[in-house]
Order: C-alpha cells, then structure tokens, then sequence
C-alpha cells in the first residue's frame, strides 16, 4: 500500500468526500448538485489544506486522447482555484470513473490514485480510498472491474466515436440503482459489512486510526478496534455528508448550503 505523508500546519484541516456521481440522474438534478459541491468547496477554501476526492465523483468518465465528457465545469474551475491557491487535492477512481488517466493531473495538478493509500500525519495513521473490490464479496463486480480496469477493454472503448462511446455510457448509468435515485442501500451489520470486516483483518497486521472509504452509500463511523475507527461518506444524491481532519480526530459533517 503506498504511503503518503502529510504535515498538517495550525488552523489548517483536511477534508474527505466522494460519490457525487455527477452527472445523473439528469443534467438539471446533477447541475444543482455540481453548484451544491461547488458551494461546499468554496465553504472550506479558507482553512483546507488538502481535498481527499474518494472515488465516484463522476457517474461515468472516459478520457479520450482529445475529448473528455461534457460538463462538470463548475467542479472542474473550483478545483482548478484551489489548486492554484495552493489546496492539496487527491483523487481516487472508484467503480463509476476508474477510466480516468492523466487530465485532471495534466490540466489541474491533482494526482490520481486507484489504490488506497496510508495517509500518514504528524498524529494519526490512516487508510484512505474509494473501498469499492475490497475484502470478502462483491465478486461478480472485482470481475467486471477487472476486465474493464485492463488495458485491452480501454484500447477497445477508445476506438468507439465520443458521440457513441458517451451514449453507450449514458445508457450503463440510467440504469444503475443511484442514477434512479434509489436510496436503498441497508447497514448489514458490523458482522456482514465486508468493509467492516476488511478493517478488522488490516488492524490485526498493523493498527490505524481510521479508515476511511466511500462507495457504500451509507454514513458510517463504526469502531474496527480500541483506538480505531471506519468511517464511510456515504454519498451526494441524497445528502451531503463529508469528514473533516482538525489534527486530532476526523469528524463526519453535513453540508447545508
């Protein structure tokens, strides 16, 4: 697992978000939406010094050699102020936008993981990322995402027309349970969140203080073990749920813009 550190300066805070799933379920809904993350990033601009994006931000996302998708440029110009104001940000593929490559580094300066990381600060140790192929489970999708995370699946889209390509991809998220604004994702219990029991299994090889993951749809913050804690953001369909770093301890929060 790559480790990254960072130290952390006085008054400064890191922030955690993810699944926006911008883009769904249609371009007036994902618009309000986009303004509504916009407006939180400006809330925190301030005092942020660094962004961890955990995956999903988009409901779909294809770079083409010379195209990306259309829209999203209120997302894209904020990221781009902040960055240029000096804001750390990170961005991590998760299931819905793992075909991401080199433009939001290129254009923007924001790198982009498809891993978790080990986030080290000057007073916790953290595992950070989108959580989606992890542990126990979900076996039919670690299939999925490995043929379409291969080299072969991208060479074959890329050779798709844009025009085809984002209406074949436009089609795949109208019918996904997010895109039909279906909130129906259930806790299982501490015993059956494979999430939950990836956390344990960790923790049994080298203690962390938080873990920190999205792509459950589902606000979490659960003990793993003494002095250790799982944290899910849940996602921005339906609320506007993020976490915040103050040095000594991440705090779920709820943005009211």
């Amino acid at each position: 697992m790559k480790e990254e550190r960072i130290h952390l300066p006085d008054n400064k805070k890191i922030y955690f978000a993810s699944d926006f799933h911008l883009g769904v379920p249609t371009h007036d809904i994902s618009l309000a939406r986009e303004r509504k993350i916009v407006a939180w990033l400006e809330s925190i601009k301030e005092d942020a010094f660094a962004i961890y994006l955990l995956g999903d931000i988009f409901d779909f996302w294809f770079e083409y050699r010379h195209a990306i998708p259309k829209g999203f440029i209120r997302l894209q110009g904020k990221l781009a102020e902040l960055r240029d104001s000096g804001v750390l940000i990170y961005f991590f593929t998760g299931n819905h936008d793992m075909w991401m490559f080199d433009y939001f580094t290129a254009e923007l300066g924001i790198p982009i993981y498809r891993e978790p990381i080990l986030l080290k600060t000057d007073n916790h140790l953290m595992v950070v990322g989108h959580g989606d192929g992890l542990g126990q489970g979900e076996t039919s999708y670690k299939i999925l995402k490995a043929f379409f995370g291969s080299g072969i699946c991208q060479w074959l889209f890329a050779r798709i027309h844009p025009n085809l390509g984002m209406g074949i991809a436009k089609f795949w998220s109208k019918r996904s349970r997010i895109s039909n604004m279906k909130n129906s994702e259930k806790f299982q219990g501490n015993d059956r969140e494979y999430l939950m029991a990836w956390c344990r299994e960790q923790e049994k090889i080298l203690h962390r203080d938080y873990y920190i993951f999205g792509h459950r749809h589902l606000t979490l913050d659960l003990e793993v073990a003494q002095g250790s804690r799982y944290l899910n953001l849940g996602e921005w369909v339906h609320d506007s749920n993020f976490a915040e770093y103050n040095g000594e301890k991440v705090v779920l929060k709820n943005f009211q813009s």
